[in-house]
């Protein structure tokens, strides 16, 4: 069995994306809020109450987690590449996970939100010229440069990663 923290695997750093990498990149990305929803469909307030690991968060603290974590994502973007070299403001994701709305919120808010949040962070992302894709922002928790290639490629996969939580959790219960 794989380790259930990370159901297709660790992220793997990049900052360089080429043409073709980056059109599927932003092609996840843009495929994330369906995944999302199917990887919850049917599923019952018991269920997404379940935590998707031992001592992990429930089903429904992940799919609160997903645009909370985005929306940040696609903010720091837009900062990238409009102001040079910002030091991004990193948020605390295991805390907002704890709070009423990520703990008991209604899902269906969290998946509407999701897609008009990538409905515009995509429209964003390919109307760059290539350029844009090698500029830069600094986030101080990891005292690191990170290239906008090196965001999407990231986001492209956390989107995945946490939608693979939720399936793997079906599979493994016959959900």
């Amino acid at each position: 069995m794989t380790d259930p923290r990370y159901p297709i695997g660790k992220w793997t750093p990049v900052e360089t994306l080429s043409p073709d990498d980056r059109r599927r990149a932003i092609d996840e990305i843009a495929a994330t809020p369906a995944a999302l929803r199917r990887a919850v469909s049917g599923l019952d307030d018991a269920r997404l109450d379940t935590p998707y690991r031992d001592g992990g968060w429930t089903v429904r603290q992940v799919v609160h987690h997903v645009p909370d974590s985005h929306m940040h994502a696609y903010i720091r973007q837009k900062l990238m590449v409009t102001t040079d070299l910002p030091t991004i403001n990193p948020y605390p994701e295991e805390i907002w996970a704890e709070l009423a709305d990520g703990r008991s919120g209604d899902v269906e808010v969290s998946l509407t939100l999701l897609e008009a949040l990538h409905d515009r962070w995509v429209q964003f992302l390919r109307s760059l010229e290539q350029e844009a894709f090698a500029r830069q922002y600094r986030h101080p928790a990891y005292n690191k440069l990170f290239t906008l290639d090196g965001a999407i490629s990231l986001y492209a996969w956390h989107g995945k990663h946490h939608a693979a939580h939720i399936t793997e959790l079906r599979k493994r219960n016959s959900w």
